[in-house]
């Protein structure tokens, strides 16, 4: 009686859900299409809302309290390198699914929709202001930035071109680490990636690391961790655990603003914090003093 009882009650709730998910798509597509869409852009730190447009021309930084939202690859690119210099390589991976973890290959399918990407990293040929570079970026729109296999083999692949080219390599990083639909997979690509720097070093190549919000988990305790010279902006949060998983485990409270560019600038983690109106600029001056001052 026990049991039959138990199993219609269960039964009753996996048709609530089923109900509630149905209202909740509808409701979605209702609001989506009362909001013309690309026309505002609110700051997700003081909620003001902005025309798309002129947020856009102040490279995604909130012109009233400063704050730096997020950037999908394809516009960092855009803000940092000169018009027309960039030509991407590395395409054509596939990302599969190794443990076979049920929606994974849905969740790549709307990340490619949403970022019109393959992948969490694309990389390329680039100038910064007439400079030469090999350039890499994480897009934290395209699965929140976590590294897998095929992120893995792409920013080893970024390392290689530039080995071969002889050339700097800038990496924008915004990660939230490695990406748990592929377990272990995804941490082997931690000590590939560290040893793939390592050869960049052992070449004397110049290696800029720039941390942007958020930058954490494995590719914070990997690659994007062993720059020669490790910009990060303005706010971006950086660390391996999040504030709240290292307070429950060490149970101690944690620093004013633990975790943040500032804070590990203070520490010397991070050689130096800019803004990002200024970061193409800083870019220049490292790659002009590497360089002696000549361009290709």
């Amino acid at each position: 009686m026990r049991h039959e009882l138990l199993k219609e009650a269960f039964e009753k709730k996996k048709t609530l859900k089923r109900k509630l998910k149905v209202y909740r798509e509808k409701t979605a597509e209702k609001r989506a299409a009362d909001v013309p869409e690309g026309l505002y852009e609110q700051c997700p730190s003081c909620k003001t809302n902005f025309i798309a447009e002129d947020i856009v021309k102040n490279l995604l930084v909130c012109p009233k309290c400063e704050h730096h939202i997020r950037v999908r690859a394809h516009d960092r690119m855009a803000m940092t390198l000169d018009e027309g210099s960039f030509i991407e390589k590395g395409l054509g991976y596939i990302t599969l699914n190794p443990l076979f973890q049920d929606g994974y290959e849905q969740k790549l399918e709307k990340s490619k929709k949403t970022t019109g990407s393959d992948e969490a990293y694309m990389y390329g040929y680039g100038e910064i202001k007439g400079f030469p570079v090999v350039i890499g970026v994480l897009d934290s729109y395209f699965m929140m930035g976590s590294m897998g296999s095929v992120v893995g083999e792409k920013v080893v692949k970024s390392i290689e071109y530039a080995l071969v080219k002889r050339l700097p390599l800038v990496m924008f990083i915004a990660s939230g680490g490695a990406r748990m639909q592929e377990g272990i997979y995804s941490l082997m690509q931690m000590a590939k990636t560290s040893a793939a720097v390592e050869k960049l070093a052992g070449q004397g190549l110049l290696f800029l690391s720039v941390l942007t919000h958020p930058t954490t988990g494995g590719v914070s305790a990997s690659f994007a961790s062993l720059g020669d010279v490790i910009l990060a902006e303005q706010g971006a949060l950086i660390g391996f655990a999040g504030p709240r998983v290292i307070k429950q485990t060490i149970k101690q409270s944690l620093p004013e603003g633990f975790q943040t560019a500032e804070f590990l600038k203070e520490k010397g983690m991070v050689d130096k914090v800019v803004h990002r109106h200024e970061l193409k600029g800083t870019l220049e001056k490292l790659l002009r003093m590497h360089s002696g001052g000549r361009k290709r």
